[in-house]
């Protein structure tokens, strides 16, 4: 099947804000933003985890239970995501890198279950990762499914409403292209503020 011809500037969004993202959080470099290439070093477990001001919300072990204002930690296993269940605050508190890439990955995987999968998956039975080797894997399986659920869609799908029967969202009501124009902007400023977290913490670092 050929790829629809509107949905090519879209996927070439996505791919680009993947790379970008991947490199920034796994590097050993990537782009600098004018074509050179620069060192970037692989995150730590530490920065993964850091929480830059009190109160953040984070990923953390089950056993600690949910960190300042969250009233749950969302997930399975043995590691969950700080959250507030269905009601979430206001303002939004602070997140960890961890968090923020906790919260793509469940996006992106269980958006592509809801439109190529069992359309079963919920954020219960997510597994969230405690260190950023895992985080940083699960990113990538996350990127690979959705990518996949978008090429499979025709000219016809791309205006199929409710083509993603995702629950969180409003894509039970969406034609399928409007779901495709808010995940982009998903990766792109959650893969900005992640960008952006790591200079950061290079720069307390010294």
């Amino acid at each position: 099947m050929s790829t629809p011809p509107r949905l090519l500037p879209f996927l070439a969004q996505f791919d680009f804000a993947r790379a970008r993202l991947a490199n920034r959080i796994a590097g050993p470099a990537g782009d600098s933003g004018d074509g050179e290439s620069i060192e970037i070093p692989g995150m730590t477990d530490d920065e993964y985890l850091w929480e830059p001001v009190r109160q953040c919300w984070s990923i953390r072990l089950r056993a600690a239970g949910p960190g300042p204002g969250a009233t749950v930690l969302a997930g399975a296993g043995e590691w969950g995501r700080d959250s507030a269940g269905s009601a979430d605050p206001w303002p939004p508190p602070f997140t960890t890198i961890a968090w923020r890439l906790g919260h793509l990955s469940e996006m992106l995987t269980l958006r592509a279950d809801h439109t190529i999968g069992s359309h079963a998956l919920t954020r219960d039975d997510y597994r969230f990762s405690g260190d950023a080797a895992g985080g940083i894997a699960a990113f990538d399986t996350g990127v690979a499914a959705w990518r996949a659920a978008m090429v499979s869609a025709d000219d016809a799908a791309l205006d199929l409403v409710g083509r993603s029967t995702y629950p969180n969202g409003s894509d039970p009501e969406d034609p399928f292209i409007e779901t495709v124009w808010w995940v982009n902007q998903e990766l792109l400023h959650h893969g900005a503020e992640i960008a952006l977290l790591r200079d950061l913490y290079r720069e307390r670092q010294g």
